[in-house]
């Protein structure tokens, strides 16, 4: 996932960052990128558990380069290991200036995830 013209795996999100979504400075709001990036992690997490997941853990994130309004991003997901209950994933968040093709990484994190029951509690993960 770390060619600089960009990752050849499908993305799990794609959207437009918006006015909206910016900080005092104009620049895209951090808060909001790394929302982008759970929801992503969160739908890798949910297909492999078959089910309900709740974010546990963030760690180590690092925003490389800001993001700026009208730019795409895109979120990519990648399953780095499981436990009995648990799922980490790194995840990155790539741009790409609306009318250019070249895209650059801007953050990174690594986000851990646990299965979910119906009680709330935690549950064994599903066979593959």
């Amino acid at each position: 996932m770390n060619d600089p013209a960009g990752p050849e795996d499908i993305p799990v999100i794609r959207t437009i960052a918006m006015p909206s979504d910016t900080n005092p400075a104009g620049d895209i709001f951090g808060g909001w990128l790394m929302a982008q990036m759970d929801l992503a992690a969160g739908n890798v997490a949910a297909l492999r558990a078959r089910g309900r997941c709740a974010t546990v853990a963030v760690e180590s994130i690092t925003f490389l380069r800001p993001v700026l309004v009208g730019d795409e991003v895109s979120l990519y997901a990648q399953i780095l290991s499981t436990g009995r209950s648990s799922i980490r994933i790194a995840v990155e968040a790539w741009r790409r200036a609306r009318h250019e093709t070249e895209m650059s990484k801007v953050t990174e994190a690594m986000f851990t995830f646990v299965a979910i029951g119906a009680d709330g509690r935690a549950r064994r993960l599903p066979d593959l």
